[in-house]
């Protein structure tokens, strides 16, 4: 009979990370089963077709603050594979990458393919075995220990080790689950926000950026800042985003309905306030419309605003009444929507939850309930923001069961 020494379910980023790992320090008889006929998929996708691939925040301990959930589980792994690591091993791979100002992580040539045939080349040259249209629905362990992966009630092969890496898709926690481990109920994560308010659309394409953000949800308050984009629905942007996933399970519970509050100026109100008798003072004259108090807003956004709050744009400033003032500080502050769901997509590009952390070793990213099962990737109750981090777990985690799966092989 022929046996395995390891078989990854799951042809993701963080399961083709672990077979190139595993092979390139001795493990022989490696299979990737993929489900689908695609392999890859999420990379491919990625960054718009361009795949942001990591992040240049090099020190672990400020690495972890971008994940909302398994940040401080993460850390013992990221201080053995970290940013720095996943950057040096596609270049000694052969992908060149680039740093883009606000430290994401690229290819060179902007293609996502790049990173999909890195690895999958790298993969195919080692030996591993690559298949697809292979949906696993059952694992059993036999009386050698061995695992048997079952596709059908007759059809199985046989590993040594097994590792699922089978990110949001159910049929991962549904394997964990009959091997003994606990499941945090996934809940989509990294998602635009709905408004019902009709007078946003006046306003659709508009974007600021370093916009400070809040989300009231009965009485807790999440709060975060980044770039907003204004859309027809509602509101996206990479704020957005990381606020969705900063109060991911809040606002699953919520059914997605919450207030959310936007900050339109970076001043606090006393600055504003002098801003705005100095208009008043020195260019009495001019129109509101014509001189904006917070130059970063565009002139779309400034009059949508002074609509909101029933001022006459053409109105001039000398002529500014004290309530008005009073109306226009209150909303370049403390700007209040009513949410009512998550953006029209139907699958968010991230999920919060799956398997329980604590029964996972993190140095090794072996089962501490069914020694020789691993995991790598989004299967892992972890995810992190947007800008390259849920991939630097993928990363990570894949080298670590990488490299703990050819100690072992080399043990036994």
């Amino acid at each position: 009979m022929d046996i395995s020494d390891l078989v990854i379910i799951g042809g993701g980023a963080s399961g083709f990370m672990t077979a190139i790992t595993a092979a390139e320090h001795g493990v022989k008889n490696i299979k990737i089963l993929e489900s689908s006929s695609k392999l890859l998929e999420k990379v491919r996708i990625s960054g718009g077709g361009r795949c942001n691939v990591t992040n240049a925040s090099w020190i672990p301990h400020e690495l972890i603050d971008n994940y909302p959930r398994g940040g401080k589980k993460l850390l013992e792994s990221l201080s053995r594979f970290a940013t720095g690591d996943v950057f040096a091993w596609f270049e000694e791979h052969g992908l060149k990458l680039k740093i883009e100002n606000d430290l994401r992580v690229f290819p060179v040539s902007d293609s996502s393919i790049d990173v999909v045939n890195c690895l999958e080349n790298t993969a195919r040259k080692l030996g591993v075995e690559i298949n697809t249209n292979k949906y696993v629905n059952k694992i059993l362990r036999n009386e050698h220990d061995f695992f048997q992966v079952f596709f059908s009630e007759e059809e199985y092969i046989s590993s040594r080790r097994i590792l699922i890496a089978t990110g949001g898709h159910p049929s991962g926690y549904k394997l964990a689950s009959s091997l003994g481990h606990k499941i945090v109920k996934p809940v989509p994560s990294l998602f635009t926000l709905t408004s019902k308010d009709k007078r946003l659309k006046e306003c659709a394409g508009v974007s600021l950026r370093n916009i400070r953000l809040k989300i009231f949800i009965n009485k807790k308050v999440f709060e975060n800042h980044g770039d907003l984009l204004i859309t027809h629905w509602g509101f996206s942007g990479p704020g957005i985003l990381k606020l969705s996933a900063v109060a991911a399970r809040d606002l699953y519970i919520a059914k997605y309905k919450c207030n959310l509050l936007i900050r339109w100026a970076n001043l606090n109100h006393e600055s504003l306030l002098k801003k705005i008798n100095e208009l008043r003072e020195l260019r009495g004259k001019s129109s509101l419309l014509n001189s904006r108090p917070i130059p970063s807003l565009t002139k779309r956004l400034w009059i949508f605003l002074l609509n909101k709050i029933g001022i006459d744009k053409d109105k001039k400033w000398s002529e500014l009444l004290a309530s008005e003032k009073k109306d226009m500080i209150k909303i370049l502050l403390e700007d209040e929507y009513l949410i009512s769901a998550k953006g029209p997509f139907g699958e968010e590009f991230v999920r919060s939850g799956g398997v329980t952390l604590d029964e996972v070793n993190f140095r090794s990213m072996e089962s501490f309930i069914c020694p020789g099962l691993y995991f790598s990737g989004e299967v892992l109750n972890v995810d992190g923001i947007t800008g390259g981090f849920n991939f630097q777990h993928c990363w990570t985690s894949g080298w670590l069961a990488g490299r703990s799966i050819s100690q072992a092989n080399i043990i036994s």
